[in-house]
């Protein structure tokens, strides 16, 4: 089972219903509990990185994606999902994130904001699992005006041109994260999900 985890920021039956299209067992939740019996998370979301964090301090939920995702399970974080990895966020000064890589969340400069429509990914790691029988260049759907800014480096799995080379996905050990929106980017986006129902760590 796949545990959407829901605090009240994200389109999540579009992203349920894209994993049950790809065959995946997809549980929409709050509980604590789903979460630790889940074998695979899932972290959605839109909008802005403190109402996040302070909506998964209410519900006590901190604690059990960290565990989670110690204890090796494969975690997808997308879009403000990915964002809530980070250490810190530059909007509306310096607002703290999970903490679970380190780096900034930045907002794009001089540049119109939101991103929001179809742009490429360039893959930077060549065996990334999440990117099975995806061609570079292939495009993807984002709608953000934030992106992540790893101090690692090797973390980076694609990088897509927004006036900058920025951060558009990233893959460590069991901890995936994408910028884009794969339950909004049609067949590509479903392959990513695929992949990613498929995965073992």
């Amino acid at each position: 089972m796949i545990a959407i985890i829901d605090y009240g920021m994200g389109n999540l039956r579009s992203v349920q219903k894209a994993f049950e299209k790809v065959g995946a067992n997809a549980l929409i939740t709050q509980n604590a509990l789903d979460i630790k019996k889940a074998e695979k998370i899932v972290l959605p979301g839109v909008g802005a990185i403190k109402p996040a964090i302070d909506k998964l301090k209410e519900l006590k939920l901190i604690t059990p994606i960290k565990e989670a995702i110690k204890e090796g399970k494969p975690f997808l974080g997308i879009c403000l999902g990915l964002q809530l990895l980070f250490e810190k966020s530059d909007e509306g000064g310096d607002v703290e994130g999970l903490g679970i890589l380190k780096g900034t969340v930045r907002k794009f400069q001089s540049l119109k904001v939101p991103q929001m429509g179809w742009n490429q990914i360039q893959i930077q790691q060549k065996n990334c699992p999440l990117y099975k029988g995806i061609n570079n260049g292939s495009n993807f759907y984002f709608c953000h005006s934030y992106y992540v800014d790893p101090t690692d480096r090797k973390n980076i799995a694609t990088l897509t041109d927004y006036g900058i080379d920025f951060t558009s996905s990233i893959a460590t050990g069991n901890i995936f994260g994408v910028q884009f929106h794969p339950e909004k980017s049609q067949a590509l986006g479903l392959k990513i999900l695929k992949n990613f129902t498929e995965m073992t760590v």
